[in-house]
This record gives structure tokens, sequence and C-alpha cells, in this order.
């Protein structure tokens, strides 16, 4: 249980529709970037640690002003990162 006025680093793991390369991980927060060309369509994951349900709406936003297509977002567990 979190405690009011502390935020708790959580890691997503964010996966949407075409190429994005690393150099766009700046724009997404510091996230780690990479795609998969062997899969069609070609498929990217982002992967970090997201501060509060804020920085996870700016993420989302960015994407949604980028014209990104939204595969799957997950909550990565503690014990597997």
């Amino acid at each position: 249980m979190a405690v009011a006025g502390v935020s708790q680093e959580v890691y997503y793991e964010i996966q949407i529709e075409g190429a994005l390369d690393s150099d766009w991980s700046d724009t997404f927060s510091g996230m780690v970037i990479y795609a998969r060309s062997e899969t069609s369509p070609i498929l990217t994951t982002l992967r970090g640690p997201v501060l509060d349900q804020a920085q996870l709406r700016g993420i989302l936003n960015k994407m949604w002003d980028l014209n990104l297509k939204l595969v799957y977002l997950k909550r990565i567990p503690q014990n597997i990162r």
C-alpha cells in the first residue's frame, strides 16, 4: 500500500505497432525501446519505470499525439524486472 504523497516507481511494458528506434527514449521518459522486425506488423516495445499515473498518462498522450497504435500495456511485477 502506498503512502499518500509518496510515489512508488512501477515498471511497465508498452507495445505499439510500427518501428521506433532508441533515439525516442527521451521522448518517452527514458524508457528502453526496441523494435521487433521479425513480426508482421513490426512491433516496438517500450519498457521502464513510471513514477506515477500522471507520468503514464503523459507517455500514452505522446503516443496518441504521434498517432501510434497501442497493442498492449502491462504492469511488470517487481520480481521479474
